[in-house]
């Protein structure tokens, strides 16, 4: 009984929205949209799902607010005290894999969420897809979560290539981002992109990321 219910309220929560990360030669992008929904009520159009944990870590939120922010929090506190020990952020993958084991410990209480988790780990881009029991992939190319990551993913499976540029990443984020608003309604509002390289962490919004789609 009680993994049915986990189940119902699972589905329940991960329906609404669109998050997506890239892989690119020089670094990786990820992008989200701003709609926050309850059912079909649309509770905001100014939710954050990207977040920036440090200069060469972001990550990407699909599920309950409440429950990716308190990770967020954690992490965020987890990679200060890892600085302050190591006098260096943690990388991509050591964000995941604390991850990983903060989920897997709270499955049978778990945090309905979907997570991405981009970044540099020296020159060397990296991309992690995890779900709400703690369990992650390493992505190679692109992965996407939440209710529009359908049609998303299948715009980026046409045109994703090995040598994208992060120009040529923001551009297809975005892109991948308007087409699943096109057919998701839980997908909407603004568009937030961001790249991190191994100078660091940008973020694209408004008239930054009109400027970033429209260059050569």
């Amino acid at each position: 009984m009680r993994k049915e219910l986990d189940l119902d309220l699972y589905k329940e929560f991960m329906k609404g929205t669109t998050t997506i990360g890239l892989i690119c030669s020089d670094g990786v992008v990820v992008g989200a949209d701003s709609r926050a929904t309850m059912d079909t009520f649309i509770a905001s159009t100014e939710a954050r799902k990207v977040w920036k944990i440090d200069e060469n870590v972001a990550m990407t939120i699909a599920g309950g607010v409440g429950d990716a922010e308190a990770l967020i929090r954690i992490i965020k506190a987890q990679n200060e005290i890892y600085k302050m020990d190591e006098r260096k952020p943690l990388s991509p993958k050591s964000a995941t894999s604390l991850l990983s084991i903060i989920l897997q410990d709270n499955k049978m209480m778990p945090f309905y969420v979907q997570l991405i988790v981009a970044g540099m780990d020296g020159a060397k881009p990296e991309l992690y897809n995890l779900d709400p029991l703690g369990g992650y992939t390493v992505e190679s190319k692109f992965t996407a979560t939440g209710s529009g990551s359908i049609t998303a993913l299948g715009y980026l499976e046409n045109v994703y290539a090995e040598d994208l540029s992060i120009k040529d990443g923001i551009k297809i984020v975005h892109k991948a981002l308007t087409t699943a608003m096109k057919r998701d309604s839980a997908t909407g509002n603004n568009i937030l992109v961001a790249a991190i390289t191994k100078s660091g962490y940008t973020e694209y919004a408004d008239k930054d990321l009109e400027k970033a789609i429209a260059s050569k």
